[in-house]
């Protein structure tokens, strides 16, 4: 399981449980509101309201909500959320982005901060492991939407950089820029996408043992229970061997 994909399994096995459903559907109305405040109310006119709400649906979010949150953003009693990105280490020099919407940055930061103390990592300063990453835009469809080879293909045609495909479906990685055109272009061949959404794609992977890969994803499940927390992303790779015994 590589790093970048792992916002994907968490939200999977948290989406099991009604309570960690209730918490992932709050965070899908923050980043829905932040949106909709930060451009038209509109998701055919905003990208990345359109990208919210996408998200929101395969979640299974009620329309209600979606819409709730969407006109939350016009109302005078709207929070006000800032949003921050925070960078750190892990078990086995792993580094970790954390990128967060909060309306308390005191908050915030101490919770992040002992969330990395508590659970085998150290926050480190601004910048500290981003450079290790690329900043691109990320189109997720899953394994039913077609072959590797049609994927590709509609990719390549599209406009993208890179695919990656494989039992749990296909990641298609995009210019920053080019994110939504790419989108907009992969969806008559390929269906409207899982997800679409900036993402932080690691330049090399880190391999870790067992021991650090369970200490590591108490790490990550800690951070990302955080409700402030939106995205946890990281450059590790756990076997799937080592996944199986973690179970």
């Amino acid at each position: 399981m590589a790093g970048h994909s792992k916002f994907k399994n968490i939200m999977h096995r948290k989406g099991a449980q009604d309570k960690k459903r209730s918490a992932l559907f709050s965070k899908l109305a923050r980043e829905i509101t932040v949106a909709a405040r930060a451009g038209l109310p509109d998701p055919n006119m905003n990208a990345r309201l359109r990208a919210a709400v996408i998200t929101a649906r395969k979640e299974g979010m009620p329309k209600d909500n979606i819409e709730r949150s969407i006109n939350k953003a016009a109302g005078s009693d709207a929070d006000n959320y800032e949003e921050i990105r925070y960078e750190g280490f892990g078990p086995g020099g792993v580094s970790l982005i954390v990128e967060t919407l909060t309306d308390n940055r005191n908050r915030t930061a101490t919770n992040v901060r002992l969330g990395f103390s508590k659970n085998g990592g150290n926050l480190g300063a601004p910048n500290s492991v981003s450079h290790a990453f690329d900043r691109l835009g990320l189109i997720s469809y899953p394994a039913s939407a077609g072959s590797d080879e049609k994927v590709f293909e509609a990719a390549l045609e599209a406009g993208a950089e890179d695919v990656e495909s494989g039992e749990d479906g296909h990641s298609i990685w995009t210019a920053l820029d080019n994110l939504h055109e790419v989108a907009k272009a992969l969806e008559p061949v390929l269906g409207e996408a899982e997800g679409v959404k900036l993402a932080w794609r690691p330049q090399t992977l880190v391999a870790v043992d067992e021991a650090q890969a369970g200490t590591l994803l108490k790490l990550i499940d800690a951070l990302d229970d955080d409700d402030d927390v939106q995205t946890v992303w990281g450059n590790y790779d756990i076997s799937d061997e080592i996944m199986e015994k973690l179970g």
